[in-house]
């Protein structure tokens, strides 16, 4: 029996091909098992890829799964961009919302469609502030990042921040040195096992550019990535992490900004996040991106 599934490779936050951050994606994944998965996950690449699949429930439209070259991850920003503009082209939907099921629970898709393309709205999960890092984790950390103490912005705690996928928040001064960062990847990832979170989001915020107030950097060796180019589940958790630590002045009602990541790894793209905000505490984070097909095939598996 032949097995036939549709494969894209779609970059999303940039319009531009061959920019932003490339996802693997794959519509229609009934069928397949974890342990094709990981090796077609494995064989794009990419540092998620995207598996669709139908729905048995009234409480969501479709489940999604996620899986890096090495694990599955419970939630992915750029793939989910990436998943739901592929679905959205192949159905040609109108603007519309969908809910999909992902291992960061049930969560609402705002699919806008404009000029005959589309735009993705993703609500994360929910936020969690985790450990602050300090004393022998702060010095492993600086000195796998290859940055020193006065490089860090002042009063901007080091922290794991979640809002389904946990990164730490490393600010620092200068975008210089954020471009010429080198870390020792093996050192981060030795970290990330005492720390218990994969991914380093290293950023810094430009307060008087009015279009993009941070550039970052994000990476997270222990599951297979390196470097990541545009990370949905790093700028959302920054969103939520600048309100709560009283960094950014906003209406106490919503706060948004756009981040610009990859300029380094030569993949740029832009995000947009929005921050709800309640009683001065953020409660809800939305990250939203355009996205292009870079390419489509047809996946066929011989059983």
């Amino acid at each position: 029996m032949t097995r036939k599934y549709s494969l894209y490779q779609i970059d999303s936050f940039t319009k531009e091909k061959f920019a932003g951050n490339p996802a693997g994606v794959i519509t229609n994944a009934d069928g397949l098992t974890d342990y094709e998965m990981q090796k077609i996950a494995r064989e794009l690449n990419n540092s998620e890829t995207a598996f669709i699949f139908s729905s048995d429930s009234n409480e969501y439209d479709v489940h999604v799964r996620f899986f890096s070259p090495t694990k599955e991850v419970p939630i992915c920003g750029h793939a989910t961009i990436a998943a739901h503009y592929a679905r959205a082209v192949e159905n040609n939907f109108g603007t519309t919302t969908v809910y999909h099921k992902t291992g960061a629970g049930i969560l609402p898709v705002n699919i806008i469609k404009e000029n005959d393309d589309y735009k993705i709205v993703m609500t994360q999960g929910k936020i969690e502030f985790g450990s602050i890092i300090d004393g022998t984790n702060k010095e492993k950390l600086l000195d796998a990042l290859n940055i020193k103490h006065n490089d860090l912005l002042e009063n901007y705690e080091i922290q794991i921040v979640s809002t389904g996928h946990s990164k730490v928040m490393i600010g620092i001064k200068s975008i210089e040195t954020l471009n010429a960062l080198q870390p020792n990847y093996d050192a981060l990832s030795k970290l990330s096992k005492d720390i218990e979170c994969n991914g380093y989001y290293v950023f810094t915020v430009d307060a008087e550019n009015k279009d993009i107030l941070v550039h970052g950097r994000m990476f997270a060796p222990a599951i297979g990535i390196n470097e990541d180019p545009v990370t949905g589940n790093a700028n959302g958790p920054l969103g939520a992490y600048l309100v709560h630590h009283k960094l950014v002045r906003h209406d106490n009602s919503i706060f948004k900004f756009k981040a610009k990541q990859g300029k380094a790894i030569k993949r740029p793209g832009i995000i947009e996040v929005e921050v709800k905000i309640e009683n001065k505490e953020p409660v809800e984070v939305k990250i939203s991106g355009s996205a292009v097909i870079a390419f489509k095939s047809e996946l066929t598996i011989e059983d």
